[in-house]
């Protein structure tokens, strides 16, 4: 089956303009395809959640996109020239096409809002006619579709799990029946076995719902197990994309190597490590 793009990133670069001008995100193209996982990897700092700010425009001074092109293909057809949205056409298109979890999603509830009319503030704001009703049935859809009980919807935030937390803000994503997703390390903070829930839940869902994702993580071996493509970013470039099996069997770029080979292997031999100064070096068990 051909891949069908759903958003197309060409040459896009991005600056902080502080003294000196730091250039966080240089020349960067990349196209995700209609219900793909596309992993973005990199250590912290290599410029991927500014390039996520700068798919959404959402951007903020000091930061400006310098120059690139992003084209958002909707699935009536049409193509929507992302960079040229004025500010009412953006916050139409914000949620309702493209929607993101934010990282550190799990502390970005109003904390003295309860999760009903949180929810409820993205209907009241780009679904306008829907009844209270239709508020509540949709709202209620949601927290099932993520594996929350709808009687939760009354909660307050403090009352929360950081699972579930971080649950409600993937279900205010799926909201609007977003074509596209944007998650920034939504699983930072919480501990592996919650990790793994909501990991199994965001696959489900894009099983289900066929969304694309954008997953940015650090953590490579995990986007092996759950990517259809991945680009490795480093110092604001994509040094390699490819698939998952390719980039885990055959990486070409040095960066890519040393990302898979930092990550410790449960097969082998066995070894004790000894920390000398600040140094850190690997003696075998013989």
């Amino acid at each position: 089956m051909t891949a069908e793009p759903v958003l197309t990133a060409r040459n896009v670069s991005i600056e902080y303009e502080v003294d000196p001008p730091v250039k966080a995100v240089r020349n960067v193209s990349l196209t995700l395809n209609r219900g793909e996982i596309l992993g973005l990897a990199g250590e912290s700092g290599c410029g991927k959640t500014t390039l996520a700010y700068g798919l959404n425009r959402l951007l903020k001074a000091p930061a400006l996109m310098t120059s690139g092109e992003i084209t958002f293909h909707d699935r009536s057809g049409a193509d929507i020239d992302i960079i040229g949205l004025e500010a009412e056409q953006l916050r139409a298109f914000r949620w309702d096409k493209i929607s993101m979890v934010f990282q550190g999603a799990m502390n970005s509830l109003n904390p003295v809002i309860s999760v009903k009319d949180q929810i409820f503030d993205i209907f009241d704001t780009h679904r306008p006619g829907m009844s209270k009703r239709e508020k509540k049935e949709r709202a209620e859809e949601l927290l099932q579709l993520v594996g929350v009980d709808p009687n939760r919807l009354t909660s307050f935030p403090h009352e929360l799990s950081g699972g579930m937390r971080q649950r409600m803000m993937i279900a205010m994503a799926l909201s609007l029946d977003p074509q596209v997703m944007i998650m920034d390390e939504p699983t930072t903070a919480l501990d592996v076995v919650v990790q793994r829930g909501i990991i199994r839940e965001i696959m489900r869902l894009r099983e289900k719902l066929g969304f694309a994702v954008i997953f940015i993580t650090h953590d490579l071996p995990m986007l092996i197990e759950i990517s259809d493509r991945i680009a490795v970013m480093l110092q604001g470039q994509i040094v390699e994309q490819g698939t998952a099996a390719e980039i885990y069997h055959t990486p070409q770029h040095e960066y890519t190597k040393r990302l898979l080979s930092s990550f410790p292997s449960l097969r082998g031999e066995r070894g004790d490590f000894v920390r000398t100064g600040s140094q850190v070096s690997q003696e075998q068990v013989r």
